[in-house]
């Protein structure tokens, strides 16, 4: 694997700009992959990996330019809980682990850089010194993974009886024995004007 500073440049020019969800997501990855033992997650190991994000914030663009997993892959999902946390698992071996950023690490920056003021640029120079277990929570977890969210081809494709709209990997709704999609089920985002 590159090293840190490699990894943090290439996430860095990914996202736009540095900063401390970067380097917490670099680091992340890093501590999951060895954890789950995986070295070449953009090579050899790339078919082996699957990643399940808990945010939509800057730790989540450094977790899939570290690891080569994306949402257009299927090797990445977003569990929206908010939280600033992935959970990495080894798709052969079922090994998975999840990493949260401890909370407690922010006022924990000002331990390892108390000279500078700033509060965000302390907490990103701070994140890169911090020792993992300042920096993370660690859990060994089990990930049951169902067959229709796995990368490759699609399982299946219907098409929703009242929209006409074709529906990928499981995600039809039955109603009344109609298959419909989600938007049609009442689960519409938008409204059409």
């Amino acid at each position: 694997m590159e090293s840190f500073d490699t990894l943090l440049d290439i996430s860095t020019k990914i996202h736009g700009h540095i900063c401390a969800g970067q380097v917490i997501g670099v680091r992340m990855s890093m501590l999951a992959l060895e954890l789950i033992g995986i070295d070449d997650p953009k090579g050899g190991d790339r078919k082996k990996l699957y990643v399940l994000v808990e945010i939509d914030r800057c730790a989540t663009d450094a977790i899939q330019s570290v690891t080569g997993c994306s949402l257009g892959k299927r090797s990445m999902r977003w569990v929206d809980f908010g939280i600033m946390a992935a959970t990495f698992v080894n798709l052969e071996t079922g090994k998975a682990v999840r990493i949260t950023a401890r909370e407690e690490s922010r006022e924990l920056s000002k331990k390892y850089c108390p000279e500078i003021e700033n509060k965000y640029q302390r907490q990103l120079a701070a994140y890169k010194v911090m020792p993992q277990e300042e920096l993370f929570a660690i859990q060994e977890v089990r990930v049951d993974l169902p067959e229709c969210d796995m990368p490759g081809r699609p399982m299946r494709r219907v098409q929703c009886a009242q929209c006409g709209d074709w529906v990928q990997d499981c995600r039809e709704v039955e109603e009344n024995g109609k298959i419909l999609c989600r938007a049609c089920a009442g689960g519409r985002y938008y409204q059409a004007v």
